[in-house]
Formats: C-alpha cells, structure tokens, sequence
C-alpha cells in the first residue's frame, strides 16, 4: 500500500513539475525570438510552430509532451546561432 502511495505521489508530483517547466520554456524561446532571431525565416517559422504546438499542448495537460516540442524548438535556435 505504501508503494502506491508513493507511486502516485511521486507522478503527481512530477506531473507538477513538467508543468511549471513549460511556461519558463515558452519565455525562454520568446525572449530569444526577440533578442537574437534565427536569420534563416525556414528556422524562424519552425520555431515559431513549435513553440505554438508547445503551448497547446501545456495548455491541453500533456506537459511531458509540451516540453519535448518546446525544447525542439530551442535546439533550433541554439543551432542558428
């Protein structure tokens, strides 16, 4: 019984934890479209798509998935400098 009890509170837990990750991901990539944007507009419009996918998808509860897609998108963008 105390395993489950940790089981679940240890997914609830990082359940809470991706979710706070995702939105510090999105100002991140905000800020670098801002200060420093990919020159090449293909990169810029695939950034700008991920980023957009990323927010859906921490805004849809699927924040594992949200953050994959938002650090695709800042990979980019540390490949286009």
């Amino acid at each position: 019984m105390r395993r489950l009890v940790a089981f679940f509170a240890t997914a609830l837990l990082s359940t809470s934890l991706w979710a706070m990750h995702c939105p510090a991901d999105m100002a991140k990539i905000d800020e670098l479209l801002k200060t420093n944007p990919p020159s090449d507009a293909t990169v810029l419009a695939q950034v700008q798509q991920l980023r957009s996918e990323g927010e859906a998808l921490h805004k849809a509860g699927n924040h594992s998935q949200s953050v994959k897609v938002l650090g695709e998108a800042l990979q980019l963008l540390d490949a286009s400098e």
